[in-house]
């Protein structure tokens, strides 16, 4: 069987040390690394040995008791949280990794609720047992408190080879079949085995086994049930139509390579992808190595020279595509010397670490470069990465929250592009959408009116590009826009007229509409000592966070609810001290929401929507092309709208 596990944790739990130790008893690998040796197989990217953490996602491929096993190696930083995401969207089993001197963590939830949204099954490995102090019976009971009641004890599995009769009962209660069996006849390992193998898959149940990465312990017997507890049924699926998911890309000299997990068909080189992509060569990578082959079939994970156009995310043969939980809530600017370096130079630098890292999101405009981030340590990363690949020296502007704006109520507006021999015209109406629907387009343009044509081309304008609102020249969301009529001209319209007057439109829509700013919530829960509830209640009604009522657990309270990201993200460093570093946190990005203090936010801004996207028009007159200012284009127009 061909088989995709992935392995996460929160930061410093020993994820990387125990993916060292899997490989070496797999024998994958001659000796195991160690990350305070900067010598681990994985992590093979300079940043990652010198800061002595997993940035990038790394790929082993090995063969285990008669599996090929694809082993995932995730980051545990929550900066690169969404690195981690990508790789959970092709994984067919996870080993979260828990440490058992810290127990659960904060970010431990976080990757637990993001398995469940990935509806990956999950087998816990409990780690440094061998540290003093560490009570493991006590982990494990927090991990059914904080993780899923569906934890059970695997311990005497892994370590007598056979299931103790707590472990027993404990499968037979997934399974009434198997309980009458369990009082009539007895307990059958086969049966047993099997049982367990369909419950872990099915998420009904999360196996723990323990031990300690750095020493071994434990590991041996762990890496073999890696194998007897997973499955696949990939081989039912070679002979189908290839259907395959982008997760990674990266640049390898100078190379664009696309990593796809090939979820059915078989594909060869020279072959074509959906969607035409030509296939000619097919790479399998273990660590920073890799071998070529022939052919791959479903379950394979493959890296393919080339495929421009193709993102993580997208799916090929498949008309779907994933969408990402993990969004950056904040951006920040660059600094560097603009005459050693052209601002497009830096830009196109930076659209290849974005087509490496799609929640960068560059923008670019007004002389100003902006990238989205989920941290401080990712601007670091970042600064190296721009130094080591391309030369260039950089540093970064202070964080900032990232906005969006909508509008309240619907606006209507024209664009008209007419130099000369070109002609488009276009009225638009924007719709004010429910919270969280994006984009949209509808046409109530009759065929007669605009051909159909042109209609389809207007509506990919639309979706072609980030709309700016004219606030804050953020991101237009939450926002239908409606065809109302158009016109062409036999003669001089050509595609690119369109174009220009959709945007036009929009824009000179905007600019008649009630915009409002639309600031990012957030998630959060909060774990901590009772003592500490008063403190911490005080502290966040400062912040303007809505509370949910406290849950207590044993000795700590927990505290949950929502806030405006803008006034948590600072006091999260304040968060530690107030709790003395007892406390543990989680943050999410939950919706957005009207921005409670708009106008300090748009002054604050100094945004000048006439600077950017245009909301005036072209019109021509004796042979020659003319602005019109925005307000001033109705009286213009050529078309009349006469419906509602």
């Amino acid at each position: 069987m061909r088989k995709t596990i992935g392995i996460l944790a929160h930061v410093d739990a020993g994820k990387t040390t125990l993916s060292e130790q899997v490989l070496f008893h797999a024998r994958a690998i001659r000796n195991p690394g160690r990350v305070d040796h900067q010598d681990t197989f994985l992590d093979t990217h300079p940043l990652e040995r010198q800061r002595g953490i997993t940035i990038f996602s790394g790929q082993a491929c090995f063969d285990l008791d008669g599996d090929t096993i694809y082993w995932l190696d995730t980051p545990g930083h929550v900066d690169f949280s969404t690195e981690m995401e990508r790789a959970l969207s092709v994984m067919d089993y996870a080993v979260l990794v828990i440490s058992c001197a810290e127990g659960v963590q904060s970010h431990t939830e976080t990757v637990w609720r993001l398995l469940k949204h990935y509806n990956v099954p999950v087998m816990i490995f409990l780690n440094k047992t061998d540290r003093a102090g560490t009570d493991q019976d006590a982990v494990i009971s927090q991990m059914r408190r904080r993780l899923s009641s569906d934890v059970i004890d695997l311990r005497s599995l892994q370590q007598n080879g056979d299931m103790d009769e707590a472990l027993q009962e404990a499968v037979a209660e997934r399974n009434e079949q198997l309980l009458d069996r369990l009082f009539s006849q007895g307990y059958d390992r086969t049966i047993w085995l099997q049982a367990l193998r369909d419950q872990i898959r099915q998420r009904l149940c999360f196996p723990v086994m323990s031990g300690a990465a750095l020493s071994a312990l434990g590991v041996s017997a762990f890496t073999h049930l890696l194998s007897t507890l997973t499955a696949t049924d990939y081989d039912l699926h070679a002979d189908e139509p290839v259907r395959a998911r982008c997760f990674r890309v990266r640049y390898e000299a100078g190379t664009r390579l696309c990593f796809l997990k090939l979820l059915s068909g078989t594909l060869r080189v020279k072959d074509e992808l959906p969607g035409g992509y030509k296939i000619n060569e097919l790479r399998i990578y273990h660590g920073g190595k890799y071998h070529s082959a022939d052919s791959v079939r479903a379950g394979d994970i493959v890296a393919i020279p080339g495929l421009e156009g193709v993102s993580p995310g997208d799916c090929l043969g498949l008309d779907e595509r994933n969408s990402f939980r993990t969004i950056p809530m904040m951006a920040a600017d660059l600094v560097w010397d603009q005459q050693a370096v052209p601002a497009f130079r830096m830009t196109e630098a930076l659209k290849i670490l974005e087509d490496e890292e799609p929640s960068l999101a560059v923008s670019a405009g007004n002389g100003r470069i902006a990238v989205h981030i989920m941290g401080k340590i990712q601007l670091d990363v970042l600064r190296q990465q721009l130094l080591d690949r391309f030369g260039y020296e950089v540093s970064f502007g202070p964080p900032r929250v990232l906005y969006k704006e909508t509008i309240a109520s619907s606006s209507i507006g024209i664009g008209h592009y007419e130099p000369l021999r070109h002609y488009a015209e276009v009225q638009l109406r924007l719709v004010p959408l429910p919270e969280g629907s994006g984009m949209d387009f509808r046409s109530l343009c009759h065929v007669d009116v605009l051909t159909m044509n042109w209609q389809r081309l207007i509506r990919s304008h639309v979706f072609e590009k980030t709309h700016k609102g004219v606030l804050t020249g953020a991101p237009l969301t939450d926002v239908c826009v409606e065809l109302l009529v158009g016109r062409a001209h036999l003669k001089h319209t050509e595609g690119g007229d369109f174009r220009q007057s959709t945007y036009r439109a929009i824009r000179n829509a905007l600019m008649y509409a009630d915009c409002i700013l639309l600031e990012p919530m957030c998630g959060f829960r909060i774990r901590a000592p009772k003592d500490f509830y008063g403190p911490l209640t005080a502290a966040l009604t400062r912040i303007q966070a809505d509370i949910d009522l406290p849950e207590y657990d044993d000795e700590d309270v927990v505290l949950s609810g929502e806030a405006r990201y803008a006034l948590f993200s600072t006091w999260q460093d304040d968060f530690m001290a107030l709790t003395r570093g007892r406390g543990s946190l989680q943050l999410w990005m939950s919706r957005y929401a009207p921005c409670r203090n708009q106008t300090a936010v748009v002054e604050a801004s100094g945004y000048n929507p006439l600077e950017d996207d245009t909301p005036d028009s072209v019109f021509c007159s004796h042979g020659a092309g003319y602005t019109v200012p925005w307000n001033e284009v109705r009286s213009h127009a050529h078309t009349v709208y006469e419906g509602p």
